[in-house]
């Protein structure tokens, strides 16, 4: 087959009629191929293992002599090493197509990474609260929504959009409403000297749950590159936050009359029993709210609260709380009349599909059926008893301060109230059975009902009263 050293020229001039070879002079392996249509290309051809190997390299247009000759060399360097450059070019290929892949899933991470770096905290907040639910009470959740929500919702039932007043955002809401990565240490402290003169407390606890948040974020890797995990520790943050002064509403002993009057006076049972067990049981306003008839035994004159520091506490049913629970439970399992009024018509209630509330302190006109804001009541009976302003959990507060006029040992008050053990002793060797706690807890009430001019009833009053059955 004759050769010819190739050259521009020479390939310009080379059109055979049918398909031909222009073989080179310089590497015996190269030719150009020309095809019937007229088009050239650099080829290689080689032999390995008694079988040949023809490879097309390129156009001559996109190839020029020397690179196409280099290229041959290359393959004739393979063959003598006994590799396939057919497969060589295949495995390079897919070398090529992942390390393309990978700069384009490069690209598109850090795309991400920008974008997400850009993201709003709100965003990071939703998916901790989601996180955390199940962890959290009920007034602690709502807490960490309200700290966040936009506000601008208006306030009232039956008023359209844009009538009265709305609602404030959250004091977080627009802190959160920046990235992650700017939610620094001077960003927080220039959040908390804004709100400094602005309910100071609601504020801190917003901190401590924005401080909280931060630390959540720091253990998922999604969100550990993006914060600064000094922001609420530094010592010019901490030093801005405003310093919770303690609460001290509570019932002192000679207001019992007045609160105890205005409050049986209540013209909802269920408010009156509610702020009447809360303050003789000092427990805590959701622990209570959120009690359960299966949780109230009136046989063994006990009941099960659940506890947000434990899971669940026992303490006793005691006389005048059991009175009036049982009010409460009589009401509750009553059906409704077969009629009502409304609007000025006779409407028949459907008693078929009637059946009695679980909760104790039920509410059939809110969402969950139990009760939700009993302080609107309690605020009515301290106005007309013309009695100081005394929070829900200031009852808890008169029933741990209380306790003391009666010597009751401070375990035991706490034991009932469900704080939890300070001590060494009352942490492991202190056991106390339910009959002892219900001997002081007796004790509290009866002073408690002494002092407002309330008749303790009899004990044997609450026991259920005990069948002979003939044999």
């Amino acid at each position: 087959m004759p050769r010819q050293r190739l050259t521009l020229p020479r390939i310009a001039a080379f059109n055979p009629k049918t398909e031909g070879f222009l073989w080179d002079e310089d590497m015996p392996r190269l030719a150009v191929r020309v095809r019937p249509s007229g088009a050239k290309s650099f080829i290689f051809k080689g032999t390995l293992n008694y079988r040949d190997i023809r490879i097309t390299l390129g156009s001559t247009e996109a190839w020029t002599i020397e690179a196409a000759r280099e290229e041959a060399r290359r393959f004739q360097r393979m063959i003598d090493k006994g590799i396939d450059p057919r497969e060589a070019l295949k495995e390079e290929e897919a070398n090529r197509v992942a390390e393309v892949a990978a700069r384009t899933a490069a690209v598109e991470a850090a795309e991400r990474e920008a974008e997400r770096s850009k993201t709003p905290a709100i965003e990071a907040w939703n998916v901790y609260v989601e996180a955390r639910r199940p962890d959290w009470g009920e007034r602690h959740l709502k807490n960490h929504q309200l700290f966040a929500t936009a506000g601008g919702k208006p306030k009232g039932r039956g008023r359209r959009p844009g009538e009265g007043d709305a609602t404030q955002a959250g004091p977080l809401h627009d802190l959160l409403s920046r990235p992650l990565g700017e939610l620094d240490a001077l960003a927080v402290k220039a959040w908390l000297e804004a709100n400094k003169g602005r309910r100071p407390t609601w504020t801190a606890q917003a901190y401590r749950a924005l401080r909280t948040f931060i630390g959540w974020c720091g253990e998922h890797p999604e969100y550990r590159h993006y914060i600064h995990a000094d922001a609420c520790t530094q010592k010019v943050v901490r030093n801005s936050v405003s310093a919770s002064k303690p609460k001290d509403d509570c019932l002192q002993r000679e207001q019992l009359p007045l609160w105890f009057q205005y409050v049986r006076k209540l013209p909802n049972p269920v408010h009156a029993g509610y702020l009447q067990a809360l303050l003789l049981t000092g427990a805590r306003r959701e622990e209570l709210a959120g009690l359960q008839w299966e949780d109230v035994d009136f046989q063994w004159k006990s009941i099960t609260i659940r506890d947000k520091v434990e899971g669940t506490r026992t303490i006793p049913l005691t006389p005048y709380v059991a009175s009036l629970l049982r009010d409460l439970k009589a009401r509750n399992d009553t059906p409704p009349r077969e009629y009502r009024i409304l609007h000025g018509k006779r409407i028949k209630n459907d008693l078929e599909n009637w059946k009695a509330s679980p909760w104790v302190f039920s509410s059939p006109k809110a969402a969950s059926g139990r009760i939700q804001e009993p302080r609107i009541g309690h605020n009515k009976a301290l106005t007309a008893a013309g009695l100081p302003a005394l929070s829900l959990h200031g009852l808890r507060r008169s029933f741990g301060t209380l306790c003391e006029w009666v010597e009751c040992p401070a375990g035991i008050s706490a034991q009932i109230m469900g704080h939890k053990p300070s001590a060494l002793a009352e942490k492991h060797y202190r056991r106390r059975p339910l009959d002892l706690l219900r001997m002081w807890h007796t004790k509290i009430e009866g002073w408690i009902l002494e002092q407002a001019g309330i008749e303790q009833p009899r004990q044997e009053e609450v026991v259920p009263a005990l069948r002979v059955v003939a044999n």
